[in-house]
């Protein structure tokens, strides 16, 4: 298998894990509040990647007889990448989850998916230039999210918004990682410090805005440990190691589908059902992100 084909196969293993992990998302706040959530899905994703780190980092894949610190320790670029990378991915998370508790988790998939079309949008702020395409593809999106979003008295739901925040720091985040793989960045141990980062961030939050207790964290458990382990720990990395083959602008396509798994689980585990309104701006949205990443030469310039 080509490294290429392995960062897609990665990448869309990841579109699938955080489709199911909205409905996590959403179930999780029925116990506790959306800033605990997420500090708690750091600790256990940080945990999870412990043997990870231990087994198949770069350092232990080079040395297997390093010490312990030699295999744990980050360099210099992978500190950094993970400093970045985390606070970018605690204010996404932090206002994903609280708009998850004001807005449905397909609507939330598919607004999360928006971040298909920013990516390239950030690529032109660096020199990058703007397609035709992707201009139209801009103007389809928001005709989209504007049936999927706005209600009958022209004002977009709170969640909506929040939802549409926390997507913009999902680009920054996807450039973020971009920039520092290229770098030769630790992908493993950038994810463990990047949910490090993460946690503090979200641990202030906790701090001045919620008061949990372990009843409660307790009956959130299996919400937890899907979000924390699975869509954290597991399905992040392979965001990061995936992204270290493929280019953004295809990653992100990749990544884009988790709004297509999230629709799929909201409906089949909790019941979620769209109204044709919703229903038709999930289709333009769709259609936006899809033509974003076809190659039409005669458009494409």
């Amino acid at each position: 298998m080509s490294d290429k084909v392995r960062g897609n196969v990665m990448l869309l293993l990841t579109a699938m894990i955080w489709g199911g992990g909205f409905v996590a998302q959403s179930a999780g706040m029925d116990y506790i509040g959306p800033f605990t959530f997420c500090a708690a899905r750091y600790v256990l994703a940080m945990l999870a990647l412990i043997p990870v780190i231990f087994f198949f980092s770069v350092q232990a894949r080079k040395n297997p007889q390093a010490s312990l610190g030699e295999k744990f320790a980050p360099d210099r670029v992978t500190l950094w990448g993970g400093l970045y990378c985390g606070l970018t991915l605690g204010v996404a998370d932090a206002l994903q989850q609280v708009g998850i508790c004001y807005t449905t988790a397909g609507k939330a998939g598919f607004i999360t998916a928006l971040y298909i079309i920013m990516v390239p949008l950030m690529g032109r702020v660096v020199g990058q230039r703007i397609p035709k395409v992707l201009a139209f593809c801009v103007l389809l999106a928001i005709v989209g999210f504007y049936f999927l979003c706005v209600n009958e008295e022209l004002s977009v739901g709170y969640g909506d918004f929040l939802t549409l925040c926390c997507a913009v720091f999902f680009s920054l985040h996807i450039w973020v990682i971009d920039f520092f793989m290229k770098r030769k960045a630790d992908g493993i141990k950038l994810s463990w410090v990047q949910f490090a980062v993460a946690f503090v961030f979200a641990s202030g939050l906790v701090g001045g805005f919620e008061a949990p207790s372990l009843e409660s964290l307790w009956a959130a458990r299996y919400p937890l440990l899907f979000a924390g382990v699975i869509s954290s720990g597991i399905a992040y990395t392979l965001q990061i190691l995936g992204q270290k083959y493929t280019d953004p602008t295809i990653a992100t396509l990749l990544m884009s589908l988790e709004s297509v798994f999230a629709v799929i689980a909201g409906w089949a585990v909790l019941g979620e059902v769209m109204n044709g309104r919703e229903i038709f701006g999930c289709v333009l949205v769709f259609i936006a992100v899809l033509l974003a990443q076809l190659p039409l030469p005669v458009l494409k310039r």
